[in-house]
């Protein structure tokens, strides 16, 4: 059994980078996740319940793919629960594929530590079964993951990246909506105001007009 635990920070609000874990993929600064499928999704007691379903290429080397087979796309279940209150994101992961021979199972936690801090909580384990050179294979998967984790992460910024610049344009989108609107507004009431001073004409009853 292998067990790799790491952190990272993200210098963004929580709200933005769990909404990035949602548009992730497909990423092309990790293309080794092929495509994300959502099975399920709920919502109770105030907390986001999802069960996604993950297919991934992994490039096992020639000597590994005796054991576990020459197919090189895996495929994984993800379950995830989202507390909006306690600002608080796990996601946790189990291989689907090669199963009675490997068990790999990876925990995500995103949490919030300030109004522009979200730290990333990464748990790895990986337990080879009956296999041969499995402290090999189990080294050789638990460096794939760590160099999968920093694509991950860049992949993360490259998204919170567009999501920043899409609540940018909508911000401004609204504010040239309201400028708009306080522009109609104003020349409305400059109209209003301006048939307001006119002088009305003078009515001419039928008994002035026929006295000339």
């Amino acid at each position: 059994m292998k067990v790799k635990t790491t952190e990272h920070t993200f210098d963004h609000p929580w709200d933005v980078v769990t909404r990035a874990v949602w548009r992730k993929y497909p990423n092309p600064l990790n293309p080794s996740v092929v495509f994300v499928d959502i099975v399920d999704r709920e919502v109770k007691e105030g907390k986001l319940y999802s069960h996604r379903l993950l297919a991934t290429k992994w490039g096992v080397p020639t000597w590994a793919q005796r054991i576990f087979g020459g197919d090189k796309t895996a495929y994984a279940s993800e379950h995830s629960v989202v507390d909006p209150q306690r600002k608080i994101m796990t996601a946790v992961s189990r291989n689907l594929s090669f199963s009675s021979e490997l068990e790999l199972v990876e925990r995500l936690t995103y949490t919030e530590k300030g109004p522009n801090c979200t730290l990333l909580t990464q748990e790895t384990v990986v337990t080879i079964k009956g296999v041969p050179l499995s402290s090999h294979l189990e080294n050789f998967i638990a460096g794939s993951i760590t160099s999968n984790a920093a694509k991950g992460r860049q992949a993360m910024e490259l998204v919170i990246s567009k999501i920043k610049d899409e609540m940018a344009e909508f911000k401004s989108s609204v504010d040239d909506i309201a400028n708009e609107a306080k522009n109609v507004a104003s020349r409305v009431e400059d109209l209003v105001n301006v048939r307001t001073e006119e002088p009305l004409p003078q009515q001419q009853g039928w008994f002035n007009w026929f006295r000339g």
